[in-house]
């Protein structure tokens, strides 16, 4: 199966970087995500969309976990209708939240899921940001400080809906499949 739509550069033509972190990917995961294949053709936004993506996920607060912070991806990608991004970041999701159901939970209903209260708040305003971003009025950030968000916090759940709304779209354009390693992923304990 074809991963993209586009052309997809063949590894060894890679520049030294862009080979060096997908090397680093595999070596930790067993497996190189199709996105980084994907959008490996265009080399300097390839760059930009990865700084960006570790800027927004590979942090976090008091509030807002790394797993926490895949839960917004995970239901703004469903929102969107992002196989893509539902799987691979549900996959990441289950793996950092330790919960093997939380994934499937959220991509269906986040407000049936087994989150807390803050969660849904979070999930609340980012799906809102979503799918009707004139809908989010000063009062819902209030509930996110309500529930002990800080400010760096609340615009990073509008910074995670908003790279990830892009990253849907581009997933989509392309036709990029999730790699069949994203679906076994953290449904069972490890031994």
């Amino acid at each position: 199966m074809a991963i993209s739509r586009f052309p997809v550069p063949e590894r060894a033509d890679l520049p030294e970087d862009i080979a060096a972190r997908l090397a680093a990917v595999e070596a930790k995961s067993g497996f190189v995500p199709n996105v980084f294949l994907a959008l490996a053709h265009r080399p300097a936004e390839w760059r930009a969309f990865f700084a960006y993506h570790d800027a927004l996920m590979d942090t976090e607060s008091a509030m807002l976990t790394k797993a926490d912070r895949e839960l917004i991806v995970v239901a703004t990608s469903a929102a969107n209708g992002c196989l893509y991004c539902v799987v691979a970041h549900g996959a990441i999701a289950r793996i950092r939240a330790g919960n093997p159901r939380i994934a499937d939970q959220v991509a269906i209903d986040w407000r049936k899921a087994e989150i807390t209260a803050a969660q849904r708040a979070m999930l609340d305003v980012a799906t809102r940001l979503g799918r009707d971003p004139v809908s989010v009025e000063p009062h819902h950030l209030e509930s996110l400080r309500a529930h002990g968000f800080s400010e760096d916090d609340i615009w990073d759940i509008g910074s995670i809906v908003s790279f990830f709304a892009m990253s849907n779209r581009l997933v989509h354009l392309a036709g990029v499949p999730p790699n069949d390693e994203f679906y076994l992923l953290g449904r069972l304990p490890k031994a």
